[in-house]
Order: structure tokens, then C-alpha cells, then sequence
């Protein structure tokens, strides 16, 4: 039997844009983008938990390092040098991911948290699913299967 927990983080405000898109995607705009997080696990742990949420902090902390009043630029974009200067001139807290589209943000999240999720419970329990949320209209919900040893 799977056992199932889930962790959600809101309201972490940022500004992306996605270049290649032809229409609006292209210009930078910003959303308060939140994470939820499920956990799976065939046993539990110690204390009765699947993941223990107060071992979450670092990850609370990267999130919000990564997503808290910054631009995020993907590594591709022709203008990042632009961005880059932006950053250095301390106009913005520039961010360069892969993709910053929701599907790309949660590879990106996923594999953060599953690195960590895999280290704290020594491969007990492991993310199941991420769903990545850019506003009430707009997300991207990737699912994983169990990883293998």
C-alpha cells in the first residue's frame, strides 16, 4: 500500500517571460506562484509520518531564494546578458532556469525536492507528483513514479 502526504507553499511572487512564445508570454509578467507538494511512501516513518514536514525547511528556503521577488530568465533567452545586467545594476534578483514555464518549473522544482526528500528519509519516500501553480487559471501538474535504487 502507498501512503500519501501532501505539502503546499503559496504566495511566492515573481516575473517571468518566456521568449520563443509569439504572443503576450513573451513580454516579462508576474504571478504569485505556489507549489504543492505529494509525498509517497510504503512505510512510515518513527513518528507516524511519510515525510516529516519539519524537514522541509530547506526547501521552503530554496523556494523561496529561487521564486521570492525575482525574474526568472530562461538560460536560452537571447537577451539574458540584458537580464544579467539588470541583476548586476541591482534592478532585479535574476533567476536563470532551464524552461520558466510552469511544465518547466516543476522538472526544475522536482528535482531539488526529490534529491532532498531521497536524502532526509534514506529512499523511504520519495515525490509522487508537483503541481505548479502561476495564478487561479494556470498550472502544471507532472507526475513521477516511484524512483528506482
Amino acid at each position: 500500500m502507498r501512503l500519501r502526504s501532501t505539502k503546499h507553499y503559496t504566495d511566492l511572487p515573481c516575473a517571468h517571460r518566456t521568449h520563443s512564445h509569439p504572443g503576450h508570454c513573451r513580454f516579462v509578467h508576474g504571478y504569485s506562484r505556489s507549489f504543492t507538494f505529494v509525498f509517497e511512501a510504503e512505510e512510515l516513518d518513527g513518528h507516524g509520518f511519510v515525510v516529516d514536514f519539519s524537514s522541509l525547511k530547506p526547501l521552503k528556503a530554496w523556494l523561496e531564494e529561487v521564486f521570492d521577488h525575482t525574474l526568472l530568465i530562461a538560460a536560452a533567452d537571447p537577451e539574458l546578458a540584458f537580464f544579467q545586467d539588470m541583476d548586476a545594476r541591482g534592478l532585479c534578483q535574476l533567476r536563470v532556469l532551464p524552461q520558466v514555464s510552469m511544465e518547466g518549473t516543476a522538472r526544475y522544482v522536482y528535482d531539488f525536492v526529490s534529491a532532498l526528500v531521497r536524502e532526509q528519509t534514506q529512499g523511504r519516500a520519495w515525490v509522487a507528483s508537483i503541481e505548479v501553480r502561476e495564478n487561479m487559471k494556470n498550472s502544471a501538474l507532472i507526475g513521477f513514479e516511484r524512483p528506482r535504487d
